[in-house]
């Protein structure tokens, strides 16, 4: 059954001045203010595109990782992501980093590596950020 989740953005004045909000419509958890400054220089309390892609990327790849592990007999008893994705102006995303530690009692380095692979590979957040550099550190903690 497909989903379909909402979020709406309101933008007021030019780029650089200017300021806005995103609302999470669907889960109905916030409303957080955006500007150019914290998107291009410092956060502030402020968020940004690249900020909310890193929450769905290192979210939607733990899952990915959790589901390939447990379908493969080895359910992790932990996942942890942190993506970092990087923005230059004027060029846009330049990459984005996942770091992951995962506890997985019983499962070899090598067959957790090569989960962590497939799961970067097969999360759908990073199928649909196809072109753009999506690096990995993988460790069993």
């Amino acid at each position: 059954m497909a989903t379909t989740r909402t979020a709406n953005a309101h933008w007021e004045g030019a780029l650089l001045d200017g300021s806005g909000t995103v609302s999470l419509d669907s889960s109905g958890i916030g409303t957080y203010e955006v500007s150019w400054p914290s998107r291009a220089n410092e956060a502030n309390g402020k968020t940004s595109p690249e900020e909310l892609i890193a929450a769905a990327h290192s979210t939607c790849y733990s899952m990915a990782l959790s589901h390939g592990l447990a379908g493969a007999g080895t359910p992790p008893q932990s996942v942890d992501t942190k993506a970092e994705v990087t923005f230059q102006p004027g060029e846009g995303i330049t990459g984005i980093h996942l770091t992951v530690r995962a506890s997985i009692p019983g499962l070899s380095a090598e067959d957790f590596a090569k989960a962590a692979e497939d799961a970067k590979k097969n999360c759908p957040v990073s199928a649909a950020l196809t072109g753009t550099t999506i690096t990995l550190d993988a460790e069993l903690v």
